[in-house]
């Protein structure tokens, strides 16, 4: 199995990164209905920050994004699905005892790990370029300095030539 496969089903939802139910039982090769049945089984193993069920709102806004669903007869899900945290998806491993399950939640594991690690490296790239955009600026402020001398030169002041008169007192 693929990581690129895992990473595009692995969706950020309330500040998480979560896989949804219906992505899980296509990996596990399970219908979503038997991974549920087996959660709900198990219920005190998966506390809020495990998993949680999407709101109408939040799985309406999901399925325009991923385009999840097919049109037709009995392709719309009749209930609201279940995000599943890091957490929730490594607690699934106790739950769903197969030698494919274990097999798919390393799997996953090491998706969710990968996506940590190019987020961290994203984030050090900004500190890095930030920095040197700082740097830059300086720079251009230092040439522009000094073309700007280069261009207007100061003038020193200079003694008027010519007659004066005297002001008279």
């Amino acid at each position: 199995m693929e990581l690129m496969v895992i990473q595009n089903k692995v969706h950020t939802l309330r500040g998480c990164k979560i896989m949804l139910d219906f992505d899980l039982a296509e990996l596990y090769e399970i219908e979503t209905k038997a991974l549920k049945q087996a959660v709900r089984r198990n219920i005190e193993r998966f506390p809020d920050d495990f998993m949680f069920e999407l709101t109408r709102e939040e799985y309406l806004s999901l399925r325009s994004q991923i385009v999840t669903l097919e049109k037709g007869k009995g392709r719309h899900a009749k209930y609201l699905p279940f995000a599943f945290t890091e957490q929730g998806v490594a607690m699934l491993s106790s739950v769903l005892n197969s030698y494919k399950a274990i097999q798919v939640n390393i799997t996953i594991m090491r998706a969710f790990v990968n996506i940590r690690q190019h987020y961290i490296d994203s984030k050090e790239l900004g500190a890095r370029i930030d920095k040197l955009e700082d740097e830059m600026q300086i720079k251009f402020n230092d040439i522009h300095q000094a073309l700007s001398y280069l261009l207007e030169p100061p003038q020193k002041e200079r003694r008027q030539v010519g007659f004066r008169q005297k002001s008279a007192k």
